[in-house]
């Protein structure tokens, strides 16, 4: 039976631009590219907006974070931009590019063990 026989109940839900882990992955890794290729980040943002609230509780906690991650790493980005004025901004947008990475390699792992973010609303880890 080819792909389009199956019913439509059984056939492979988790595509990567619809709710779930393999979204998640999709999002997580597109922020990581951002470093490389500066608008990956904004489709990431733009996926996990779209797909907030369409999944079960545990994937729901990584959209939090994922969307947190971005919203406060450009928050963070910025100050660190005012601060290059008084030659400190450089110390911190290194702070908080690695801030990023840690949060997104953090949610790559703990999605990988199918588990949730403890505290998605956190600031720090």
């Amino acid at each position: 039976m080819s792909n389009h026989d199956q019913a439509p109940e059984t056939r492979k839900t988790d595509r990567w631009l619809e709710p779930g882990k393999t979204n998640l992955q999709v999002i997580y890794i597109l922020y990581l590219v951002s470093f490389v290729i500066g608008i990956s980040g904004l489709v990431g943002i733009v996926l996990a907006h779209l797909n907030r609230g369409k999944s079960e509780a545990w994937l729901e906690s990584h959209y939090t974070w994922a969307i947190r991650t971005f919203w406060l790493g450009l928050l963070g980005a910025f100050v660190s931009m005012l601060l290059m004025i008084v030659m400190i901004g450089m110390l911190t947008m290194l702070l908080v590019a690695l801030w990023i990475v840690i949060r997104t390699v953090v949610g790559l792992q703990k999605l990988g063990r199918n588990e949730p973010i403890d505290n998605p609303q956190s600031w720090l880890l």
